[in-house]
């Protein structure tokens, strides 16, 4: 009896080992490509977490994005993830790519910075307004990507489907190439601004992002609570006078619920007071703001979160 006890003692001190090893504290920050603004915006973030947050150590993992972001971390494969906030709320409610299989495990963190939804038109083409864009030959993105799911969105709004223009699904150097060669009239592309190919379509032509009424955008933002107003200013790109008033969907910050309110607490608390660290360490970083961190959140918040913006008075 006292050897099985002992032999019992002894594995259960084997599994404590084990798994201590897992602190809360050892953390998988998901982002995107290496050759993206999430994974080298991750990568200053959690940099800034392990400096200030005692015994925080949080690593940067180049992913997918978005979609393959709330995948991990609702298989707790990672922590905390960056994704659009469209894709957060189509996950937690079970719609687009994540029809029919919601998922609830995670927790929105902050805001950061707006990903602008951009339709891209010739200056001097045929495209003025919303209204001309029926029957053109137009790129509304990837199959299944976020900008396609945008695309469908602004058309709605402007009373118009699929049925109702040339429709094109492809990526953003597809469309560009496209776009160039006098293929297509139009294209959306949902991206922080600039972007690479606006910026290279711009050097040849003249182009304008089409701008959207304030009662649509209005009408889109009740509709879609994802989205919110935006703009892309005059001279943004080469060859693109004219500012442009238009919706956007925002980068945002999410946690795991296995993730602990005390953790996240820390990580919210640090992310907008790190001295300009993070604006120092990424140009995105200068956007993340305090007075903008809730904006575009249709999914509800971490505990750890809403403690901090309950002592900063942003929520009650």
């Amino acid at each position: 009896m006292k050897k099985s006890l002992l032999a019992f003692l002894a594995v259960l001190c084997v599994l404590t080992v084990s798994i201590g090893v897992y602190s809360a504290s050892d953390l998988v920050l998901a982002t995107g490509g290496t050759a993206g603004t999430y994974y080298p915006l991750g990568g200053a973030m959690a940099n800034i977490a392990n400096k200030r947050i005692s015994k925080m150590n949080m690593a940067a993992q180049a992913t997918g994005a978005s979609i393959e972001n709330i995948r991990l971390v609702t298989k707790e494969e990672a922590d905390l993830a960056l994704v659009q906030n469209d894709t957060a709320d189509y996950a937690y409610n079970g719609t687009e790519a994540f029809q029919g299989k919601p998922t609830k495990s995670f927790g929105a963190v902050a805001s950061l910075y707006p990903e602008v939804i951009q339709f891209v038109v010739r200056a001097d083409g045929p495209i003025k307004t919303w209204a001309d864009v029926r029957g053109k030959r137009i790129s509304v993105g990837a199959p299944g990507s976020g900008t396609e799911a945008n695309a469908r969105q602004l058309l709605d709004v402007n009373g118009m489907t699929y049925a109702d223009v040339e429709e094109q699904f492809l990526s953003f150097a597809e469309s560009a190439n496209q776009f160039k060669d006098g293929h297509i009239d139009g294209f959306f592309v949902t991206a922080g601004v600039p972007n690479p190919g606006i910026t290279d379509v711009s050097t040849q032509h003249k182009i304008r992002i089409l701008s959207m009424p304030a009662d649509k955008i209005k009408e889109l933002t009740t509709k879609y609570p994802f989205l919110v107003a935006s703009a892309v200013p005059a001279n943004a790109y080469i060859n693109q006078p004219d500012a442009a008033s238009t919706p956007a969907v925002m980068a945002i910050l999410i946690a795991g619920n296995h993730v602990s309110e005390d953790d996240v607490y820390q990580i919210t608390k640090v992310l907008f007071e790190n001295d300009g660290d993070l604006a120092r360490a990424h140009a995105k970083g200068a956007e993340v703001k305090l007075a903008t961190a809730l904006n575009g959140l249709s999914t509800p918040l971490h505990p750890g979160a809403a403690k901090y913006y309950k002592e900063k008075g942003l929520i009650k």
